[in-house]
């Protein structure tokens, strides 16, 4: 169950997907969500879309998470919805209660894929529930890092910040043109 950021999402992952619609204008948003919402000083590239709307203040399953509101770039109209853990939190039981929540609302998954740690993957491990619910597509993403991500880093760990850093995502998007296959290296489970 979502909940927190004002009474924004106070009935879970359904509830936020009916107070949205693809395409949807950022003023729109804004007004929808009223002062739950937060409009960021400079816009955070998504690569395909870009955010300038948050909810802060948001949890999955009692996991703290800031949803993102992003825009495509070409058409400045919702794209998808991006719930994410702050990056010091992001471990491996805030995963399980995510899913744990994400399947009490949604149903089983519909796949279950994860991704090793190799080189293809950049050494990170990953985790992926995913969904389909009406016009929606929804995936809970679990990134981990290993220690070989740190290969490759001038200086060693000694130096500060190296590799990747973990990620807790849950994407919502349309259900049109994103099939449920697993990416590339990636294992697949429920639904192969």
């Amino acid at each position: 169950m979502l909940t927190g950021a004002g009474s924004a999402a106070e009935d879970g992952i359904a509830a936020l997907l009916r107070k949205t619609h693809w395409g949807e204008a950022a003023p729109d948003l804004l007004r929808q969500f009223g002062s739950g919402a937060v409009q960021l000083p400079t816009p955070l590239d998504f690569g395909d879309s870009y955010a300038r709307i948050a909810l802060p203040g948001a949890s999955v399953g009692g996991v703290p998470m800031v949803v993102f509101f992003q825009m495509d770039k070409k058409a400045h109209g919702l794209r998808r919805i991006q719930l994410e853990r702050p990056p010091h939190g992001v471990n491996p039981p805030a995963f399980r209660a995510v899913a744990a929540a994400l399947s009490a609302e949604l149903g089983r998954p519909e796949r279950i894929c994860t991704i090793p740690p190799s080189p293809e993957s950049g050494w990170q491990a990953a985790a992926e529930m995913r969904w389909v619910k009406g016009d929606a597509a929804i995936s809970a993403i679990f990134r981990d890092t290993t220690v070989q991500a740190l290969e490759g880093c001038l200086f060693g760990p000694a130096a500060g910040w190296c590799g990747l850093r973990g990620q807790l995502l849950v994407r919502l998007g349309p259900a049109a043109g994103d099939p449920l296959r697993c990416g590339r290296a990636a294992r697949s489970g429920i639904g192969s």
